[in-house]
């Protein structure tokens, strides 16, 4: 590749999903498409975007790579903005559980779920982890994902925390997709914590958050507000102590039970607040005035067999909506971006547009990246999917199977299914 520089053309349409921040209500089934668009990436950042004939004149393209799209549709990679890829051993026993009508919080109590994810990562050696952090990002940029979020919080102790920290760190410096990483010490209650919720949160911002900060090890601190987990008062007192020293926060909220999870996001004004399965109306109405983004995860709803988020409700109030896959080993162990789309346009009522959008430019909205990602904008890095047909309506229309064929990332080519599936670092 010359330098990073990379035209794309001939295609059948450019999805641009065009802006700068989150997009609200009518706002997100506008996707800023551009028939038989091109695109121009130099030193991975996009230099021009438009009409071909008016992005190819006058064009050196002997300075640039050539990427011949085929008639094919072109939009911005997918920004994956609740996951928590690293974590050691699986939970596969408790599916059947599941099926035979435990839920969730039943087998978290008896020392399932998070916990039983606790104890195995803890378990795990750094290589072991980053090994199958490594393949897990693999198969995200199969199916089109460039920026993803990447959460602690199966250790639930300082040594393990960090540990899972420092091994998002390794696989960010070393794989194609962007990593933001997010502290989550809070995910749960271990048993000797139970009844001293205050004191595991004391014990967080004394001597956890302190090195996480120093040595800038998450840009993001969130916490599980949940019955029988952290209650609301535990949780503002972490996020507003995060936020005073330097980091920005979200939050696990009523996804279990209407907590009052929602209420408290906008009240600490942050990034956003992710589930809301049980939010109240007055909960989604604060964080849409607030700009709280509701990241809402329709897998975890379809792998729990529970009722899903109201995301037709919640974009008709004037939410930033997204969507994300919650990538984990035991409520939701999917990676699949096309089968989240699946299940918002098919069970949430969102239309195709509005899905995309949740993936784009609203996961970089959720990740306070919306300035640099989430859209094919002047100005923006180079992040985008090349996909096999004419059309983006493809995606959910082949439930749950990826229609990827290229990504581009920071403009080089990084994924192709068509010569070969297989990751270039």
């Amino acid at each position: 590749m010359k330098g990073n520089h990379l035209v794309i053309k001939n295609t059948s349409e450019v999805v641009t999903c065009s802006g700068f921040k989150g997009k609200k209500g009518k706002e997100m089934s506008d996707l800023h498409i551009i028939p038989r668009g091109a695109v121009v990436i130099k030193d991975g950042m996009i230099e021009k975007v438009g009409p071909e004939e008016e992005v190819l004149k006058n064009l050196p393209l002997e300075e640039y790579e050539v990427l011949d799209a085929k008639g094919k549709s072109l939009l911005p990679g997918f920004v994956d903005s609740h996951t928590h890829y690293i974590w050691g051993g699986y939970r596969e026993e408790e599916y059947s559980w599941r099926l035979r009508g435990d839920d969730y919080m039943e087998i978290m109590n008896r020392g399932g779920g998070i916990l039983s994810s606790v104890r195995k990562t803890k378990a795990a050696r750094k290589d072991e982890l980053y090994n199958d952090g490594m393949k897990r990002l693999d198969s995200m940029l199969s199916f089109g994902v460039t920026t993803v979020e990447g959460k602690s919080g199966y250790g639930l102790d300082f040594d393990t925390e960090i540990k899972q920290l420092e091994v998002m760190a390794d696989t960010d410096r070393d794989h194609p997709i962007d990593v933001v990483k997010t502290y989550l010490g809070a995910h749960a209650v271990p048993k000797e914590y139970k009844g001293r919720e205050e004191e595991m949160i004391t014990e967080i911002i004394e001597k956890v958050l302190p090195v996480v900060v120093e040595r800038g090890l998450a840009e993001f601190c969130d916490v599980f507000c949940e019955k029988n987990v952290f209650s609301v008062e535990d949780s503002r007192r972490l996020l507003t102590k995060a936020k005073e020293m330097g980091m920005k926060v979200k939050l696990h909220a009523d996804e279990i039970v209407p907590l009052g999870g929602a209420e408290l996001a906008a009240e600490v004004g942050a990034v956003s607040a992710d589930h809301l399965l049980q939010a109240s109306n007055e909960g989604i109405d604060q964080m849409a005035e607030k700009n709280v983004v509701a990241t809402v995860l329709p897998g975890t709803a379809f792998s729990l067999k529970e009722k899903y988020a109201r995301a037709r409700e919640m974009i008709d109030r004037g939410s930033i909506l997204s969507l994300a896959t919650d990538l984990n080993p035991g409520s939701c162990f999917t990676e699949s971006i096309p089968l989240i789309i699946a299940l918002a346009t098919l069970y949430m009522d969102m239309t195709t547009e509005e899905a995309i959008t949740a993936l784009t430019i609203n996961g970089a909205a959720a990740l306070d990246r919306a300035e640099t990602v989430g859209s094919i904008d002047v100005g923006k890095q180079g992040d985008m999917i090349l996909l096999e047909h004419d059309s983006y309506k493809f995606i959910p229309y082949h439930i749950g199977v990826s229609t990827v064929e290229k990504v581009i990332k920071k403009g080089k080519i990084v994924y192709d299914k068509e010569d070969q599936p297989c990751v270039i670092r």
